[in-house]
């Protein structure tokens, strides 16, 4: 039924000229929902102007949730970030919970939110995540909303100190600056994964109709049910990230000058603050990028994992300053790159899985260090993800703790993580190749700001013996064996060419399961389709780690000790590739080793990519 305001809208627009029902309806019901004069305006307008393509990109399809939650550009109708979908999304998550707690008025739920804002259709991060709050509220859920922006981090260690049924974060963690996200945590402080993505779904489509207090946000966030978090969880979380901080000593003493970026987002403060809690020298800010800045004016992508085109302005204040490492967190600070300068001048960006390598030897050697009984290290776990290298397995073969590896994303090693805590192992480090690192179980996310103090301390401690990251790299591999890998993405926008893509892979021979026993002149020796189920690994050939249709990943295993997994992104249109090429301990031909893994390279992008490469676009330079 539409309202009276809906009808003179209607009349007003002349919504018939679209000459598409469905569309005109899905307007129609906007315009009677939707109580941003500015996203209405923008409606509107195309609607004037007939413009019926860029209406359909608004109203063709709402926005999907998965496991990773929303993701998607800001601006008016169903299939963006917006007032409204954000509205119905919590709306939708909101009877979700309460089916799934009876508790769900006594405990409540953790808000937080980036810096994002977009000033064309009135949205932000702040806005969206008093919205939220307001649709909680008027259900009589008490929300613990931060009343400033915070690191991601911060949500799921909300959760899980104060024991909420539930977390969201408002970000779109790296993207570009017109997107904006919804990210979930369930209440083991972990992101949610499936059935859960599809029952909150299910929720949402179910109320799409605004409840009349979801847009009294003035209102709501004066009652007694909104408490606002931020002092108490800042001191809680640098208490919690302290119990990581070994080597104060050398911390207090060490001479090492590191830059720290922020690129515009959340980090610079709460890096402070972490380098303080291990009393570590401030790290030198770059100024242009240490304040929020939803324009990220000086980066083509705020990306860090892009290496060195986001690194530039930190590369110029260490030079001025003299320091030799540089540390950098994505926007809202759950990532962290780190690049050293090297001997001959040049600057090193170390990749996300060199990183891994770094950060799990520290954080294992730490532990040692404090616990003298041998039989303990049974107790000890590491994971990573399955595209992440498999450097923390051949360091866990030598040093006797266990080793697992998850699905991609840190929802999936969140979970494990939670299940191996509450069976009363430790859960020591965990890692993505991603430059996401989980380096204190008090957070079961990637997390930047506890990842950023602990490699400094590592940083420091190295300093006392002479060494730099790249040496202690090169120790790691001699003593573990060399793990090298190269990875990348094309970028594509057509789904039927991604299908047909890996579809060719399934059925190379012209018959089902028919995947490809050689690429170029290298060996395959076995094959891992986590769409499909299908493991040549296994007696049954079915698939141990769980597999999903709504993605695509095959993993291939090459006889010269190769890996390369090919995949699609959850949040953006690529299809990445992921190769690593192990060396067993006492192989130190570096350069053949490189050489060969080119090699593999090469030949993967000839044989898998070629047939479609006219309609993929290469990583931009």
């Amino acid at each position: 039924e539409v309202s009276g305001v809906g009808r003179r809208r209607e009349m007003e627009l002349g919504l018939s000229t679209t000459g598409d029902k469905t569309l005109d309806e899905a307007v129609r019901l906007w315009l009677q929902y939707d109580k941003n004069p500015k996203t209405v305006a923008l409606v509107q307008d195309l609607v004037k102007e007939g413009a019926v393509e860029a209406l359909k990109k608004c109203f063709s399809s709402r926005m999907e949730f998965g496991t990773a939650g929303l993701r998607a550009a800001m601006g008016p109708g169903i299939s963006c970030m917006n007032d409204l979908t954000i509205i119905q999304t919590t709306q939708g998550f909101c009877c979700y919970l309460e089916e799934s707690f009876g508790n769900l008025k006594e405990r409540g739920v953790v808000i937080g939110y980036d810096a994002r804002a977009h000033p064309v259709s009135g949205g932000s991060s702040k806005r969206f995540a008093s919205l939220a709050a307001a649709v909680f509220i008027s259900r009589g859920v008490p929300v613990y909303l931060f009343s400033d922006i915070t690191p991601t981090p911060f949500v799921p260690f909300t959760v899980s100190h104060l024991g909420l049924c539930a977390g969201i974060m408002v970000t779109a963690s790296h993207n570009p600056k017109q997107d904006n996200g919804y990210k979930v945590y369930w209440e083991n402080g972990a992101q949610i994964v499936s059935p859960h993505d599809k029952g909150i779904s299910k929720a949402i489509e179910e109320n799409l109709k605004p409840w009349p207090e979801s847009w009294k946000t003035e209102e709501a966030l004066k009652k007694p049910l909104l408490k606002d978090p931020f002092q108490d969880i800042h001191t809680q979380y640098f208490k919690a990230i302290q119990k990581h901080c070994h080597h104060r000593e050398i911390n207090k003493s060490s001479e090492v000058k590191i830059v720290h970026t922020s690129v515009h987002g959340v980090g610079h403060t709460f890096v402070q603050s972490a380098f303080k809690a291990f009393d570590l020298h401030p790290p030198y800010a770059v100024e242009e990028q240490k304040d929020p800045d939803p324009e990220f004016p000086t980066v083509k992508y705020p990306n860090p994992e892009e290496g060195e085109g986001v690194l530039t302005l930190s590369f110029a204040l260490a030079e001025k300053e003299g320091a030799t490492v540089v540390l950098a967190n994505d926007p809202d600070a759950d990532r962290l790159a780190i690049a050293e300068k090297q001997k001959s001048g040049q600057w090193r960006v170390f990749s996300g899985n060199e990183l891994g390598a770094l950060l799990g030897w520290w954080i294992f050697r730490c532990w040692k260090e404090q616990n003298s009984d041998a039989a303990a290290v049974k107790n000890l776990y590491m994971l990573s993800s399955t595209v992440s290298s498999k450097i923390l397995r051949a360091i866990a073969l030598k040093e006797g703790f266990h080793f697992e590896e998850t699905l991609t994303g840190f929802k999936w090693m969140g979970n494990r993580a939670s299940d191996l805590l509450d069976q009363g192992k430790t859960v020591l480090f965990a890692f993505e190749e991603a430059i996401g690192y989980m380096c204190s179980p008090s957070v079961l996310d990637k997390d930047g700001v506890s990842a950023a103090a602990i490699a400094g301390e590592m940083i420091s401690y190295l300093a006392t013996k002479n060494t730099s990251l790249s040496q202690q790299l090169s120790t790691i591999y001699e003593e573990y064996g060399y793990h090298i890998s190269k990875n990348s993405y094309f970028i594509c926008h057509d789904q039927e060419v991604i299908r047909s893509l890996f579809e060719r892979l399934r059925n190379y021979t012209g018959q089902k399961d028919s995947y490809p026993k050689e690429c170029g002149r290298f060996s395959i020796s076995a094959v891992r389709d986590l769409t499909t189920g299908y493991d040549s690994n296994q007696p049954d050939n079915k698939a141990i780690l769980p597999t999903s249709s709504s993605s695509q990943m095959i993993t291939f295993t090459f006889s010269n000790g190769g890996v390369a997994t090919m995949r699609t992104s959850g949040t953006e249109p690529k299809i990445k590739y992921y190769t690593e090429l192990c060396a067993a301990p006492g192989n130190s031909d570096v350069t053949r080793l490189k050489k060969e893994l080119d090699e593999l390279v090469d030949a993967i992008v000839e044989n898998f990519f070629e047939p479609q490469k006219n309609k993929l676009l290469p990583k931009p330079e």
